[in-house]
């Protein structure tokens, strides 16, 4: 099984970026970040590389999808409660950040999301725990 999960993205502006995710709440792991990249920890063993985009650029032969145009990945983070998810989409659009989508409330699931400034979606979502089990257990 593996034990960290590392999604990489590109960035056009990186110290915009830091700035962004810090103003959320987030930090970044300074052994792993230098002026190409920075290592945003988003939980105990899960990180985005943002690497700005020459740099990306060299991990792939294919070419850079614009993030504000297409959609290449959604990203979904798990939230405590439905209040987390609303605070984190709060301070994402006060940070400059945009919703794409409003809320949706499926009872036992609650997600909303934002863009960061490069067009990258960010899914939050809270699950009621009794909702969670069975894929906890596999079932």
């Amino acid at each position: 099984m593996h034990k960290h999960i590392f999604v990489n993205l590109p960035v056009k502006d990186l110290a915009r970026s830091r700035q962004f995710f810090t103003s959320l709440g987030f930090s970044f792991n300074p052994e792993f970040s230098n002026d190409d990249g920075a290592c945003l920890v988003i939980g105990e063993n899960i990180f985005a590389m943002l690497l700005v985009e020459p740099f990306f650029k060299t991990f792939t032969n294919k070419p850079l999808a614009d993030a504000r145009e297409a959609t290449e990945v959604l990203t979904c983070l798990s939230c405590e409660s439905r209040a987390e998810v609303d605070a984190l989409v709060s301070k994402a659009l006060a940070a400059g950040g945009r919703a794409p989508n409003p809320a949706r409330d499926h009872g036992f699931m609650y997600g909303h999301g934002f863009e960061d400034p490069d067009g990258h979606i960010w899914e939050l979502a809270w699950m009621d725990p009794a909702a969670m089990a069975p894929l906890a257990q596999g079932d």
